[in-house]
């Protein structure tokens, strides 16, 4: 009886040890999968045997056995996350596990442009196959309600920057984390503005930041134009900027602005008429927003590009038209 017992106990010894061995041999071993690398997804809500399942069927498991007891033995099974991995070809099953208990997720990554237009955000949402597609064919109307906004045009109201995500998040989870950083960064700049500013609310702040935006080709003459933009809004100067005058053309600006475009009378048009556009025309950066809360402290009322990016101001209208004449007219 004594006997019979050793030999169980031995038996078992042995197979547990071949077993752990076997085991472990396979949890080391590169699952080898055919592409260099692979996209996998797992759903939300799936137990151990569900993603084992899951990992078969998309080719990464010939079979789903050895995984769910691999989970088992160290004690991984109740910790595994959903959601889009990237899987390299030499991947092991222990280093899998590992990923799905970690929640190493692919992540995706999108870049909002300073100076960008809404139309332009929308676009890069569309062809960025990390995001789930859920606006399209949506009006701006319907987004800004999506978003918790209660504008009516979404020009400007989203903050350029570079954000990070899961995969198959949707395009209004996106816009709604760009939409509220926005606000955020608005509403603290506008704490913080300089006195007597010509602004009678923040949304008037954001609407110069986007002229801003799109005027500056040198970064530092920032404050120094919005400082020219703030003293024609003092004294009641029309603000006579280009870019407005674009973005009011639309599908019809085709890279060249003639004379007869700047005579043309739209809402943007701040040649025909006073004070700021009606809203912004593009998404200013942070530069840009304290840029218009801080404006440079000058008397220029007057700016004309170099042609290097960067730009000649001037207090009055006969210094104005000679840096014209020197670098624009090229006498």
């Amino acid at each position: 009886m004594i006997k019979h017992i050793k030999k169980s106990l031995l038996l078992s010894v042995v197979g547990a040890i071949f077993l752990s061995g076997w085991l472990a041999y396979y949890a080391i071993s590169p699952l080898r999968l055919q592409p260099s690398s692979q996209e996998i997804s797992i759903q939300p809500g799936s137990g151990l045997k569900g993603i084992a399942n899951q990992l078969v069927a998309q080719g990464v498991l010939k079979e789903p056995w050895r995984f769910i007891l691999l989970a088992k033995l160290l004690h991984k099974e109740q910790y595994l996350q959903a959601g889009s991995y990237t899987l390299n070809k030499n991947i092991s099953p222990y280093q899998l596990l590992l990923s799905l208990n970690h929640g190493k997720t692919t992540q995706g990554s999108i870049t909002f442009i300073e100076g960008h237009t809404f139309l332009q955000m929308r676009e890069k949402l569309a062809i960025n196959d990390a995001v789930k597609q859920t606006i399209t064919g949506q009006s701006e109307a319907d987004i800004l309600r999506l978003v918790g906004s209660s504008h009516s045009v979404a020009e400007g109201l989203f903050f350029p920057d570079t954000f990070y995500f899961d995969r198959n998040v949707t395009d209004i989870e996106l816009l709604k984390t760009s939409y509220n950083a926005m606000q955020t960064k608005l509403e603290k700049t506008w704490q913080g503005r300089d006195q007597n500013l010509p602004y009678t609310n923040s949304y008037q702040a954001l609407i110069m930041a986007s002229i801003i935006e799109k005027e500056t080709g040198k970064a530092s003459e920032r404050p120094m134009i919005a400082g020219v933009f703030v003293n024609r809004l003092r004294i009641g100067m029309r603000l006579q900027t280009d870019p407005t005058v674009i973005y009011g053309m639309g599908l019809q600006f085709k890279g060249n602005i003639r004379k007869k475009d700047l005579l043309a009378d739209t809402p943007y048009n701040t040649y025909t008429r006073s004070g700021l556009p009606p809203t912004p025309i593009a998404m200013p950066g942070l530069a840009a927003i304290e840029a218009a809360l801080h404006p440079a402290k000058t008397k220029a009322l007057y700016f004309v590009g170099k042609g290097d990016g960067s730009h000649e101001f001037s207090n009055s209208l006969d210094e104005h038209n000679r840096a014209v004449a020197r670098y624009q007219l090229k006498k």
